[in-house]
């Protein structure tokens, strides 16, 4: 639905949720977006424990104004809401798990934009096509279930999937079997040689957990051994604070080609404001306000 412009409509609210909720930068870029389109919608972060997402998710229907427009949707809550809401996407099916909350007419519909931003930032950022590549793709979560399904429809040759756990990397290869029949998909333990052994014939390394990222458990600690890394590697880190993370300043230094993870972030977020509002995303807009956000708070 398109929204109207400021001057005389009511304002509406969208948000993103999460638990905890201090690492985003959401708000930070969709509502300078909402803003520059001259669209009358409020954009904030509202953290949600585990326990009371099932209460938040039912008060999207019911809720007096603002209205909800909808809301994303980050850890730990992707796969939980998509079992929460009215209907899902086919894709958001495929991946199990839902990034955007649409509220329309009292229903929630949950979509799945991570799958789209990381392709959109794999070949416009990275300038790199997936077709036939052998891929490692590290963690099982709800970002890695997105990128997998993704890469597979964008027809990688081989996935393989490595996590600590390896019940959940299991258990994720054999949805993929499931849905992808007769592909090449397989997981891996966690291990540093078996990473070295891999990754001198793979294509495309794709990092989904919060290894590097600042202020995390892991902030100066790299996925995979740094000296595993060749040139002619792609490497692609969903981790966007910092910049360059210890994984992609490996992979510059090795000669491989990083891509770096704001652009996913910005990009999912373009496409469920797309979905929400029927108006082109200014990304552009999206990019600087994201980018001056992750300086300030590195400052």
């Amino acid at each position: 639905m398109i929204m109207g412009a400021r001057s005389g409509s009511p304002e509406r609210r969208a948000g993103v949720i999460g638990w905890p909720l201090g690492h985003s930068i959401s708000p930070a870029f969709q509502q300078p977006a909402f803003d520059a389109c001259g669209l009358a919608v409020s954009y904030q972060a509202i953290p949600v424990p585990p326990e009371g997402l099932e209460e938040f998710i039912s008060g999207l229907r019911t809720s007096d104004a603002p209205v909800w427009l909808g809301v994303n949707v980050t850890i730990p809550h992707k796969e939980a809401v998509a079992k929460l809401v009215d209907d899902v996407t086919e894709e958001a099916r495929l991946i199990g798990a839902v990034n955007t909350v649409i509220c329309e007419g009292g229903r929630l519909t949950g979509h799945n934009t991570d799958a789209e931003g990381f392709l959109r930032g794999l070949t416009v950022d990275g300038k790199f096509d997936p077709v036939g590549a052998r891929t490692l793709v590290i963690g099982s979560g709800g970002a890695s279930r997105a990128i997998c399904v993704a890469l597979l429809q964008a027809g990688v040759h081989k996935l393989s999937v490595a996590n600590r756990s390896p019940e959940r990397a299991e258990s994720l290869v054999w949805h993929l079997q499931g849905a992808f029949p007769g592909r090449e998909i397989e997981p891996l333990p966690f291990d540093a040689g078996v990473f070295r052994e891999l990754l001198g014939s793979t294509d495309l390394l794709v990092n989904t957990t919060s290894i590097g990222m600042a202020h995390g458990p892991s902030p100066d600690t790299s996925p995979v051994p740094v000296d595993a890394i060749r040139s002619g590697l792609v490497v692609y880190d969903l981790v966007y604070n910092p910049a360059e993370t210890p994984l992609l300043r490996a992979a510059r230094m090795a000669g491989a080609r990083p891509v770096e993870g704001l652009p996913m972030l910005i990009y999912q977020g373009a496409a469920s404001f797309t979905r929400w509002t029927g108006v082109e995303a200014p990304v552009d807009v999206m990019f600087a306000h994201g980018r001056r956000a992750l300086e300030a708070r590195n400052s």
